[in-house]
Formats: structure tokens, sequence, C-alpha cells
């Protein structure tokens, strides 16, 4: 059964993406990994993909949740890891899932669990992605997780976002009881200004039990595989994961398979 973890806080610029993408990059190095793209953005596709979102447009995760099989949108990157896309026509979902299910069905939350489910001996790992919102997209990310990795950028608006996350989580644990928080990792530190480290340190101070003890800088090589990505062509990929296999460790270490 594959051990499903989501990214996820309600607040962009928090590196959500590029952390999700790393670790799907890092566990299909030994490990089979679907990456699922729960942004309408579709950051996620083109940094795996090398593609433009607006090129799978009808072979995404809006049609596998329309259609209730996630089967023939796959796209497969490489032997090990494989790609469920997203582009901008995902802002429309929970229109499509209302109009399904109804305003006041549970269902609405249910369905890229539902989807999931029939591919879960067939991968090690599926890591999602969400958007910068508590919306019908988080919600089903989180009901179909194992585990979610809050993300925190050190800054005021970012730590009063945490609480109001750590509450949805508890929404969602109503339908997927198993949901564990797998901690906090505190990202995009600014090593030149103080009130970075305050807030590091303020987190630490509030959730001692589940900050990630690796803190993740601001590095230019990490920024650039946006454009570059996980090519043979990037010679920074070294320089732009490195400082992320120490947080890569822990994170295995709080996963149970």
């Amino acid at each position: 059964m594959a051990t499903s973890i989501c990214f996820g806080i309600q607040k962009g610029g928090c590196s959500k993406t590029t952390t999700a993408g790393i670790v799907s990059y890092m566990f299909a190095e030994n490990s089979r990994v679907l990456a699922v793209d729960m942004d309408c953005q579709g950051n996620l596709t083109e940094l795996l993909t090398k593609k433009a979102a607006s090129e799978f447009v009808d072979n995404t995760i809006l049609e596998a949740l329309r259609d209730s099989d996630a089967e023939k949108y796959i796209f497969r990157v490489n032997d090990r890891l494989d790609v469920l896309p997203a582009n901008n026509l995902l802002a429309i979902l929970p229109r499509t899932l209302y109009e399904k299910f109804g305003l006041r069905s549970r269902s609405v939350y249910l369905q890229l669990r539902k989807i999931l489910q029939p591919l879960q001996d067939r991968y090690d790992y599926i890591i999602i992605d969400t958007p910068p919102a508590l919306s019908e997209h988080t919600m089903n990310a989180l009901v179909a997780s194992d585990y979610v990795v809050v993300m925190y950028e050190s800054s005021a608006w970012c730590y009063s976002a945490v609480p109001n996350f750590i509450d949805s989580v508890s929404v969602a644990k109503q339908l997927n009881p198993q949901l564990k928080i797998a901690g906090i990792l505190r990202t995009l530190n600014d090593v030149r200004r103080y009130d970075s480290k305050a807030f590091n340190d303020l987190i630490a101070e509030e959730y001692p039990d589940l900050v990630f003890q690796t803190i993740i800088r601001r590095k230019a090589a990490t920024g650039r595989l946006s454009y570059y990505g996980f090519t043979d062509e990037n010679n920074e990929i070294d320089e732009a994961i490195d400082q992320f296999k120490d947080f890569f460790k822990e994170l295995n270490e709080r996963v149970v398979k």
C-alpha cells in the first residue's frame, strides 16, 4: 500500500510546490511515486514534467475526479515517477463536485481518496501538492492522505495561518481518522533577517513536538528548479536539493510504511 503525503498551508509563497517536487524526486530515486497536482496553477505538473500545464487540457486530475477514474490521466515521467497533472481549469473543481454530489454531501471531499484507492498497490508513495487556500482541493488532499506536512514561511501572516490549517486537518480527520501531521517545515528562511529567526523560534516554541529540526533557507539554485527542473541538463540539482536531504531523512523517520 502506498503512503500518501500532502503538503499544505493556506498561504502562498511557502514553497509547497518546490518541496513536493523535491520530495517526489528524492523518493523516486528508489521507490515508485505518483505526484498529484491539486493546485490549478499547475506548477508541480510543470516542475516534474517540464511541459506547460496548458498542454494537459482534458488530461488532468479534474477529468480524473469528474470520471471517478485516475488511470487514463496518469502521465509517466520515468520508470519510477508518474504525475496526475493539473492546469487552470482545476479552478472549477468545486462546481463540478457540488453539481455531481450536492451542496450538503460529504462525498465532495472523498473523491480524490476514491480515485487513488485503486492505485495503492502500484506505488510506494503518493505525494500531493495543494493550493494556497482552505478549499475543496485542499480538503480532498487531506482526506486522501496518511500524512500532511505543514509548510511554514517565517512571517507573521504564515504564523497566524498555521493554527487555522491545523483546525482544517482536524476537520479532515473526521472523514480520514488515520491522517497525521508529519510535522511543520520551516522554509524560505532568510538568514539576513532577524525577524525570520524570531518567527522560526516562535513556531518552535508553540509546536515543539511538530517542527522539523531542519530549516530550509532561501537559495538561488533551489529557486531555479522551476526553470531547469530535474533534468540531466541541470548541473545545479545537487546544490538545489542538498539542504533538503536532512528534511527528507526526518520525514522518512516520521512516516511509517
